[in-house]
């Protein structure tokens, strides 16, 4: 009898663990990316960011994450700044978007994302247009998009986990050149 009601109850578990989790939904390869007119910052100073002028100079890397100088946020932006020089090489934009106000945007565009890239605001709007919605959807969840320059999305990677965004987006990106 334990042996049947183990499982059961482990199965159980493991979905109501399920439950409690947010889906990570995101939009699709191939998908037309949502248009984006925002505020946000860039070496600690305001700026606008419009993602059709973006995709003008070529492709744009949309990394969306959850909430400014959380420690895997903060291990992101890092790791983004780290990688700045190749992915100028690869021809692509980065700009990290997220719910946080300006004045925060601001001290983290300076402190953790180095002045390497700039970060915006992500509007309930923009959340939802990509699908990106986390908790009460006034957050938004880890999703990387990368945009090619006729505005299609490429690749998505939707993890709350930092540590491969990076390296996915680059490589996406690269992988345009091909």
């Amino acid at each position: 009898m334990n042996r049947l009601i183990l499982p059961i109850a482990s199965a159980l578990a493991l979905a109501l663990a399920g439950l409690a989790v947010p889906a990570m939904a995101a939009l699709p390869d191939g998908a037309r990316a949502p248009a984006i007119r925002t505020t946000g910052a860039l070496a600690g100073q305001t700026f606008s960011f419009d993602l059709a002028r973006a995709l003008e100079d070529g492709p744009v890397v949309l990394y969306f994450f959850p909430r400014a100088f959380t420690q895997g946020c903060t291990l992101e932006a890092n790791a983004f700044a780290e990688a700045m020089d190749d992915f100028r090489a690869a021809g692509a934009q980065v700009i990290g978007l997220s719910a946080d106000d300006i004045p925060t945007l601001q001290r983290f565009s300076r402190e953790e994302c180095r002045d390497a890239f700039p970060v915006g605001r992500a509007s309930p709007a923009i959340i939802s247009a990509y699908d990106v919605a986390f908790g009460n959807g006034t957050a938004s969840n880890r999703t990387s998009y990368v945009i090619a320059q006729d505005g299609r999305i490429v690749m998505v990677h939707s993890d709350l986990d930092w540590r491969e965004h990076v390296s996915r987006t680059l490589a996406a990106v690269r992988a345009l050149d091909n």
